[in-house]
């Protein structure tokens, strides 16, 4: 056992997730549900990748479809669609992916650093890349994603809170 508990703490589990031909994976302590895609409230003047607003038990929670954001190909929604609620910062912030692959363990050594390369992806928010078999699941930052000013939901989501 060493003294800084290294095994236990090198160790993380990821939710895996499809957006297209890839795979990701992100920490599992920022999920705080999966629902299936339903329908939202639009919101006039927002950018196409925010598909609008639901409500969750009280919780006006934006939503997300990562998969315009990333330009990954068609958007298509159907029965495997699904929206995984986020917790970050105790803001919820919804996301839509084209299916959940499942929970994976993954050490610290298991993540390459990302190699320099141009993709539809602006890659500080990739934390690396881990070759599971013959899956390659590209490990992302979720927080540090959507509360970037791009996506422009810290402000929105404190205004809503505000007029609660």
């Amino acid at each position: 056992m060493s003294s800084d508990g290294e095994e236990g703490r090198a160790t993380k589990e990821f939710l895996t997730f499809v957006l297209g031909p890839e795979e990701y994976a992100i920490d599992i302590l920022k999920v705080q549900e999966m629902r299936g895609y339903e329908k939202l409230t639009t919101i006039a003047n927002a950018p196409d990748f925010l598909k609008g607003v639901f409500n969750l038990r009280g919780t006006i929670v934006p939503i997300i479809d990562l998969r315009i954001k990333f330009n990954v190909g068609k958007v298509e929604y159907n029965a495997f669609t699904v929206v995984i609620i986020l917790n970050l910062r105790s803001r919820a912030v919804g996301i839509v992916v084209d299916s959940v692959s499942d929970v994976t363990m993954l050490r610290a050594e298991q993540i390459c650093a990302t190699p320099e390369f141009a993709a539809t992806m602006d890659t500080k928010y990739i934390i690396g890349l881990s070759k599971i078999d013959d899956r390659m699941l590209i490990v992302i930052d979720i927080e540090r994603l959507m509360l970037s000013s791009e996506m422009a939901l810290l402000d929105a989501t404190k205004a809503n809170e505000g007029n609660n």
